[in-house]
Order: C-alpha cells, then sequence, then structure tokens
C-alpha cells in the first residue's frame, strides 16, 4: 500500500466525486491507469484559502496500486513526485494489556491477585478494581480501555447524566440558577461537552493514540469525516450522544458509572491508597480501591484543596487568561476566504499568535466559527465564560478566547493552589461588573478606558466601509444574560496593555479584528489548569496507587489530549493490576 500526499481538488467539488478525483490524480502523478488504484482511503484533507477566492482541499491518501514495485522505482527520480509519494503501512492502536489467557499467563503467581482459575478471565478481587474519579475525556476513555481489556472499571462522577446535564445548563442560561455541581463545567462528558467539540491537538503522537481517540468518537456517533479532517470538529448537539454512548458501552463491558458521587478523599497505608470516601445521595461510602485514577478537570477546585491537604503533591502551572473575543461571521469569512458567505467552505476559522513588549504570549485559543459564547460558570459568586459551536457551525457570530499568558509571577503567593485564587479573583470581578449576568463591553470603549487608545485602524475606505457594514445592528450571540460593563479593571495595567497589543496585531493580520465595535465578554478563565498534580515516569503520584490524569491534573490541554492521556494511564493501571 502507498501513500500519497499534496493532492489538490477544488472545494467546491461534489462529495459523491471525491473518490474518483482522487484516482484520476493519483493516476496522473505516477503516470498510471486510473483502474490499476484501488482501495482508496483518505487520511488527512485541510483547506488551502491561499489563493482565494479559489479554494482548494490539500488531501492525503492511501492506496493500492498494480506494479506497486514497478511504480516506486519509476518515480523514485522525480524530486516533485518522490517527495510526496511513500509507502504505507496502516497499523492502529492496540491496548497492549487486555486480560486474556496470553496475559494471564505472564502473571507472576506471588504478586497476582487474581483467582487461581487463570482461565477465569477478568476476575479481580474487588479492591482490584480501578476506581477512576471524574467523568470527562480524559476519564472516559480510561474507563473505556479498561472495560475493553477486561478490567471492570468503577467511575464517580460528582455531576449528573449527559441528559440531565444539558437540562440544567439550559435552565441556567434562561434563569441564570446554577446549581454547582452540574453546569457547564461539572457533569457527563466534562468541559468539553459545552464546547466546540475540536478535536484537533499539538500532541506529537507516534504510538497511533490520537487516530484511537478519532475512532472511538466516530463509532460512537461523531461523523466520519473527523478521521481525516486537519481540524476535526464535533459539535455540542452530537458530543452529548457520543458521550452518552462511549458510557454505554463501558457499562455493557463490565464497569460502572455513579453520577451525583464526588470523591472527597482517600485512605492511605504505608504510602499506598487503599480506598477512596464517595458523598453519594444516600451518604458517605467508603470503597476498596488500589488504583484510583485522578480525572477530575481543571474546575474542581474543592478537590484539588482536598487533596493536597491529604498529602498529594501538587505544585503551580502557567496557564493563559483574557476575553471572549465576538465578531460578525462573515467579516472572518471574508478574510479567510475572501467571500462573505459559503455553504461549501462552512464558516470560516483564524489561529492568531503575537509576542508582546512585555514578553507575554496573546493568541487565540478555542475558536468558535458559527458559535456562541456561554456563561460558563460553577461557583456561586464567580463567572467565567467559555465559546461552543453547534455542529452546523451556523450562528451569525465567530468567537474565540483571545488570552494572553500568566504565570507564578502573577499569582498572589507560592502556594502551590495560588493559580486557583488568581482565577477566583478575576472570576469575582466579573461577577459583580455583571451583576451575575456576563459583562461584555465594545473594544474601542474597552481600550479608552485603559488609557491606550492606538489612532484608528489604517485600512482602504473599501475594507473600511466593508467593515463598518458588517457591524451595523451587530449583537454578540451569548447563551445567558449578558450585561454592559467596563472591563478595564479586571486585569493589571501590564494585562490589559498585553491583550490590547495582540488584538492590535491580530487586526493586521485579520482587517476589522480590532475594530472598535467587536465585543467583549469577560472573562476567559478555565483555559487551563493552574495546577499540576506531581506523578513520575509510572503516571502515579507520590501516593502509590494514585494516577493524576488529564487536563485538571495538569497533563492535557484539551479534548483530544486529555482523551489520549486517558489511554496511557489505562496502560499504567493495567500493568499494575497484572503485576507487570
Amino acid at each position: 500500500m502507498l501513500k500519497l500526499t499534496q493532492i489538490k481538488i477544488s472545494a467546491d467539488t461534489d462529495s459523491a466525486m471525491i473518490i474518483n478525483k482522487i484516482a484520476k490524480k493519483i493516476s496522473i502523478s505516477l503516470g498510471c491507469k486510473a483502474e490499476s488504484i484501488t482501495d482508496i482511503k483518505i487520511l488527512k484533507r485541510s483547506i488551502d484559502a491561499r489563493k482565494k477566492p479559489e479554494i482548494f482541499y490539500i488531501y492525503t491518501a492511501s492506496f493500492n496500486v498494480s506494479n506497486e514495485a514497478a511504480i516506486l522505482k519509476k518515480v523514485s527520480g522525480k524530486k516533485d513526485i518522490s517527495n510526496n509519494l511513500s509507502v504505507y503501512n496502516e497499523k492502529d492502536y492496540v491496548f497492549p494489556y487486555a486480560v486474556n489467557d496470553d496475559i494471564l499467563n505472564k502473571i507472576p503467581e506471588k504478586t497476582s491477585d487474581f483467582t487461581s482459575d487463570k482461565t477465569s478471565k477478568g476476575f479481580f478481587d474487588s479492591s482490584d478494581r480501578p476506581v477512576i474519579v471524574g467523568s470527562g475525556p480524559a476519564g472516559l476513555f480510561c474507563g473505556l480501555f479498561l472495560a475493553r481489556g477486561g478490567f471492570k472499571p468503577i467511575i464517580f462522577e460528582r455531576g449528573k447524566s449527559v441528559d440531565q446535564r444539558s437540562e440544567d445548563v439550559a435552565l441556567f442560561w434562561k434563569t441564570g440558577k446554577l446549581i454547582p455541581d452540574s453546569n457547564v463545567q461539572f457533569g457527563e462528558g466534562g468541559a468539553g461537552t459545552f464546547s466546540d467539540g475540536k478535536l484537533n491537538t499539538l500532541v506529537k503522537d507516534s504510538t497511533g493514540l490520537n487516530k484511537a481517540v478519532l475512532k472511538v468518537f466516530a463509532e460512537h456517533g461523531a461523523p466520519e469525516k473527523i478521521l481525516y479532517d486537519a481540524k476535526p470538529h464535533i459539535g455540542t448537539d452530537i458530543l452529548t450522544s457520543v458521550v452518552k454512548s462511549i458510557r454505554e458501552d463501558i457499562i455493557r463491558l463490565g464497569g460502572e458509572v455513579h453520577f451525583e458521587s464526588k470523591v472527597s478523599g482517600f485512605n492511605v497505608s504505608d504510602g499506598k491508597v487503599t480506598s477512596v470516601n464517595v458523598s453519594c445521595p444516600d451518604g458517605v461510602k467508603c470503597f476498596n480501591a488500589k488504583n484510583v485514577v485522578l480525572a477530575i478537570g481543571h474546575s474542581a477546585r474543592d478537590t484539588f484543596k482536598e487533596l493536597f491537604e491529604s498529602g498529594l503533591k501538587m505544585e503551580q502551572k502557567p496557564f493563559s487568561v483574557g476575553f471572549r473575543v465576538i465578531h460578525p461571521q462573515r467579516l472572518i469569512n471574508k478574510s479567510q476566504y475572501g467571500i462573505e458567505d459559503s455553504d461549501v467552505y462552512g464558516a470560516a476559522d483564524y489561529k492568531l499568535t503575537a509576542k508582546t513588549k512585555a514578553g507575554r504570549g496573546v493568541f487565540s485559543f478555542c475558536m468558535c466559527p458559527g458559535g456562541y459564547v456561554v456563561n460558563a460558570s460553577s461557583e456561586e459568586g464567580k463567572l467565567a465564560v467559555n465559546g461552543m459551536s453547534y455542529s452546523g457551525r451556523d450562528g451569525k457570530c465567530a468567537n474565540s478566547a483571545i488570552i494572553f499568558t500568566v504565570d507564578s509571577k502573577d499569582y498572589p503567593s507560592e502556594h502551590p493552589l495560588a493559580g486557583i485564587d488568581f482565577q477566583r479573583d478575576i472570576e469575582k470581578k466579573a461577577f459583580d461588573l455583571g451583576n451575575g449576568c456576563v459583562p461584555i463591553q465594545s473594544y474601542g470603549e474597552y481600550k479608552k478606558n485603559c488609557d491606550n487608545s492606538p489612532e484608528e485602524n489604517s485600512l482602504d475606505s473599501a475594507e473600511n466601509d466593508f467593515i463598518k457594514d458588517c457591524y451595523i445592528n451587530f449583537k454578540p450571540d451569548i447563551k445567558g444574560d449578558y450585561k454592559e460593563a467596563d472591563l478595564s479593571g479586571i486585569f493589571t495595567r501590564n494585562m490589559n496593555e498585553s491583550f490590547i497589543e495582540g488584538m492590535e496585531h491580530f487586526d493586521k493580520i485579520i482587517p476589522g479584528f480590532g475594530y472598535k465595535y467587536a465585543v467583549l465578554a469577560g472573562v476567559e478563565s478555565r483555559t487551563s489548569s493552574p495546577v499540576r498534580i506531581v506523578r513520575g515516569d509510572d503516571l502515579q503520584s507520590n501516593i502509590l496507587g494514585i494516577y493524576p490524569c488529564g487536563e485538571g491534573a495538569g497533563y492535557a490541554g484539551g479534548i483530544t489530549s486529555a482523551a489520549m492521556d486517558g489511554i496511557k494511564v489505562a496502560e499504567h493501571v493495567a500493568k499494575n493490576i497484572l503485576g507487570l
């Protein structure tokens, strides 16, 4: 089997004709007949808008071809082809510690807690069943792969099932009534459920974990195109059903999932965890557990405090904060595609980065084309926002977090949890400014209030007319009530200057990005965890048997990387249970 990259096809090509077009392109490149090319599979697709308004998709595809050896020999001297052509050996990720006869026969008798009959697959002492705390991407994928391996995991989730949670979130956006353990941050699926469902990651992956994660999502109801799109996304409306399907699979394979069950602490003997304490609807219970996965998410602030006081080693971690910035989607489309609207290409996105004079990084994060800003609060008297898109990405607004880096020098103390105190401080300011509603402000007013107002952007008249037209009667799409307020006092002067410097730089890349009527919504404070739960090479914490996992523990930064970390942790847990 071979693989060819850089296959360029017009983006408006009928989807039913794509494979035929790819076959024709391959045949031309290799100098062979199209009929000799079979088993074509799209491996990757990315959009190329460099010659807008003419838009192309760039494909990478695998295929079989007659006389493969002769083809490779023929093109070996042609650099423009041979650089894009290679032998392709598709290799899927396989969980290495599934409980089967081969694995069971490798278990040392003296370390095994299995029954003496090794052919009775997967029957453990009750304390050998792994416990997973949290059902976000890290917890769900850890649980799914342990369940597939025969380890019958037990998942405790402080929030509600995704269906009940969705009802609570909708009620919160409508009435402002917050349920602390069932909201945008807490509940089945984690914080990523109420976002764009973006699945791209910057994590380098040589083991096939990234592909394995995408394959699981597709198997449970996500669109097949996520397997090859360069920037795959699912959308909140689809992601909720996908999450539910994964949970049902875990249960079908012998696992358990308990909702409204908050792990409030653990018990330790000789430096090893022995059990966890769980606050359930019918009281506090103690569950024996030798292997506990902490996939608690980045907003479990009370749990971080309890775990720290129990002796778990933690440290400060840098992260980023800022505002959600909202633009008319057609403004972004025009900049990226050269046209205002397109059913063919969908809503355009962007990725922006800058380095300020003060040394802070400023960048876009969690860009939501055709999306909504949402009230993502999880604590009374505190307010945080996030971005969300449905699968169609057909809203009239584009939004992303424009954020800047913060670290220990910005925190109020050297305490490991000081980053959480920093978050709470800015979230309280945001809550007070909006009196519980999302506080918003035009970018022009914000600049003026920060006493840092550069001259109006130097655009030619045609661009100015288009930009002004985009903002006529422009209203932001926000889930939850919002209120105009002065956002300039949430951050320090230095932070405000960094944000403005970044916005002005981005305006040179996307004309109108820093226009005075762009809308800021505050405050974006949950980009990642400000805490890292320290773990060793075996992925265990200083208390043996406890496995910090995912974004909340400081080892991931999004749905896919959290899921990948969940699978990695599952491998180590399984290996430890088996005594290998």
